[in-house]
């Protein structure tokens, strides 16, 4: 190998040197070397310099952890400066020297999009590839839909851009994305290297543009296409963003490079302009800034978690024990009897041996990490211990009181409470400092919300601890002030109150259901009240409603095959005669004349009040900021992402609006919808729910 010339700043974030007649361009814009205006202004001039130069090849290589992770988002919609990406790729694309892009870590969105302008593309073994962007309700929006079919074929590029999912350097070599591997640690090297040969043996310099004999033998097949939404028509449904992926592939396949790159600049243009797209760019930062709270400083000290004890073997025991096995930390489960140990244990090594992919020896692994006792004393060199218990205040306090005895110092001490008050909890503790809520979502081992409750008098280093935890057990992290329900569950509530009412006024559950499936929600408040099971959420005895009049009546759901619906053997849902005439003569009853409700109403009645209720949430001081409220909502209560919350829907919809028919429900039914006060506010001043 030549001797390294002296390096060249090409600017601030580009540097060029020489390697004998191989230039290279190495790009250093922390964290990620995302293609901002610097970025694209450096690869611009440094691709022209390397071009007027007497290089034979040229490597385009970047330092810290990541090749180019993709586009700049904060720029998007906002005014271009510098040359573009088009310009960019323009320059690589039509180089008349063999252009090189080494990768690691991550050549993701616009990052892939440039490595595809260059004529070969080597990388390490650890490396990721992809186009992501459908994660933010957009497309590739750089010829990435027109190149990447031309190299892996429409049939992979269909699964990489519909879902966005990256895949590893070794399956792009299989498919031709990657022409070479280097030795992890010694990628410069190894793509200096291949250059080199790419000179001597004198290979083509073909632009990926021009390649055809991927897409090809697939024109005039729109069967394909058709099959692709078919088997994925359920994880499609009612967002944009995948469909219009699928037709820029079909646009790849079936017209000329330029038509097909004009096909994908409309529908990208559709995508940029939309609701969708704006609330998913919103929740993808929300989502980040859920993980940070304002007075707790990213670099305050955090504890040391290498094990963990659990609190009862129950469902949602035994979910919070799988979290932390999963990633490796040893976990002692104590319950009272040995027969629901037991029990709890094999529920837990059923579901490892039922998840997919999952082998003997993985499942022995992580069972190896799990240790149940009945005597709680096991428990004391635990570095966190979480309860859950029954949802009873005097049994949890029973329980923390008993912990605070048998815990090592500087234990962090954990509830599982999904309402109850924090600080009474660890009150019955010497130690409130180390009491932290941590509120799974069932079944604890799938979803993703993980609510962090922050008492009056928890530990800042407490709280870093658990964000951090949350992160590593793969959790989406919401932080909550001490407030009757919290975030999620408070705010999701009114849902259900507004979806009972409807049907008491005349709607048909199967019309509410209809309605909130359309929004995008899974299912409907009956379906999902069915599926629960009614004598589970039924209200308190002497408390009647329409959920314990279906128990009354011998109806609890699915398990026992009748609720709002009836159900065959297989839970398969049918309009039911006899839940008609219960709710019918409830009305009755209550002296209601039924009328007609429109799907205008129903959306009005059950999710106007639950963005009411997050606004006095975040008014009333429970949660830090207004995305975090959509955050729980989306992870805790299967929101749309593609509304982006409830708060974001509020601006979407108008905010002044949703004051207006809350105060038509005021007048006719009570102050249980009275706007609250910071609705009114923002309302008032034409500002944005999301950002108040």
């Amino acid at each position: 190998m030549g001797k390294r010339q002296q390096m060249t700043a090409i600017n601030s974030v580009t540097d060029l040197s020489y390697e004998g007649d191989v230039a290279v361009i190495t790009l250093n814009s922390p964290p990620v070397n995302a293609l901002s205006a610097a970025v694209r202004e450096g690869l611009y001039n440094g691709m022209k310099a390397a071009l007027e130069s007497d290089a034979k090849a040229i490597v385009l290589i970047c330092e810290g952890r990541t090749f180019i992770a993709g586009a700049d988002i904060t720029e998007l919609g906002g005014e271009l400066k510098g040359p573009s990406l088009a310009e960019v790729q323009t320059w690589m694309e039509d180089s008349a020297k063999p252009v090189v892009a080494a990768i690691h870590g991550t050549a993701l969105g616009g990052g892939l999009e440039v490595a595809l302008c260059a004529h070969y593309r080597v990388a390490v073994p650890s490396a990721k590839l992809g186009l992501p962007e459908v994660k933010l309700g957009l497309l590739p929006g750089a010829g990435g839909t027109q190149r990447l079919p031309r190299v892996v074929g429409p049939e992979k590029a269909l699964q990489m851009v519909a879902f966005g999912n990256p895949v590893g350097a070794q399956e792009a070599q299989a498919t031709g994305l990657v022409d070479e591997m280097a030795e992890e640690g010694k990628l410069r090297e190894g793509a200096i290297a291949f250059a080199r040969k790419v000179l001597a043996e004198g290979r083509p310099l073909t632009r990926i543009r021009d390649r055809e004999e991927k897409v090809a033998p697939f024109r005039g097949k729109p069967e394909i296409f058709q099959a692709f939404r078919k088997a994925n028509a359920r994880a499609f449904r009612g967002f944009q963003a995948p469909e219009n992926n699928i037709k820029c592939i079909e646009a790849a396949v079936d017209l000329p490079f330029e038509q097909g790159i004009e096909a994908e600049r409309r529908l990208f243009g559709e995508l940029i302009t939309g609701t969708q797209s704006a609330a998913q760019r919103y929740y993808f930062f929300a989502e980040r800034a859920a993980q940070k709270l304002p007075d707790v400083p990213a670099d305050t000290p955090t504890r040391e978690i290498k094990s963990v004890g659990v609190i009862g073997a129950g469902t949602m025991g035994g979910g919070i024990a799988m979290n932390f096995a999963n990633i490796g930390v040893p976990v002692t489960i104590f319950e009272i009897k040995p027969e629901a140990l037991d029990r709890g244990l094999g529920v837990i090594k059923s579901n490892y041996e039922r998840s997919r992919g999952s082998t003997p020896e993985q499942v022995a692994k992580r069972m190896g990490l799990l240790k149940g006792t009945v005597d709680m004393a096991d428990l004391k060199d635990a570095d966190l211990i979480i309860e859950a218990v029954f949802e009873d205040m005097d049994i949890k306090k029973d329980v923390v009181a008993k912990l605070d005895k048998i815990a090592k110092p500087g234990a962090i001490l954990a509830s599982n409470t999904s309402y109850l008050n924090l600080d009474e909890i660890a009150a019955a503790t010497g130690r409130p400092q180390d009491v932290v809520g941590l509120h799974f979502f069932s079944p604890a081992n799938v979803m993703k919300l993980l609510e962090i409750v922050r008492g009056a008098k928890t530990g800042k280093d407490v709280l870093s601890t658990v964000l951090k935890l949350g992160k590593q057990i793969g959790k989406n992290v919401v932080v909550s002030n001490v407030g009757d329900g919290f975030i999620a569950n408070r705010v999701a509530s009114p849902r259900v109150r507004g979806s009972e009412a409807l049907v008491l006024a005349g709607a048909a559950p199967a019309d509410i259901d209809r309605v909130l499936y359309d929004f995008g929600f899974p299912m409907g408040t009956f379906a999902m009240m069915d599926m629960v099971g009614l004598d589970v959420i039924k209200p308190p005895p002497g408390t009647k409603n329409l959920r314990s009049i279906m128990v009354d009546a011998g109806r609890r759901g699915q398990k026992g095959g009748g609720g709002f619906y009836d159900y065959d053997e297989n839970r398969q849902s049918r309009p039911s005669a006899e839940a008609d005439r219960i709710i019918a003569e409830y009305r009755k009853e209550l002296g209601v004349t039924p009328r007609p409700i429109t799907d205008q109403e129903i959306i009005e009645r059950t999710i106007y009040p639950v963005i009411n209720e997050g606004a006095k949430v975040l008014e009333e001081g429970i949660a830090v900021r207004a995305s975090d409220i959509d955050v729980a909502l989306v992870n805790g209560y299967a929101w749309p992402v593609y509304t982006g919350g409830p708060m974001f829907y509020a601006d979407i919809v108008g905010v002044d609006k949703i004051v207006a028919k809350l105060r038509d429900f005021e007048a006719a039914e009570g102050a249980e919808h009275k706007p609250a006060a910071l609705l009114e506010r923002v309302a008032a001043e034409g500002r944005k729910l999301s950002q108040a």
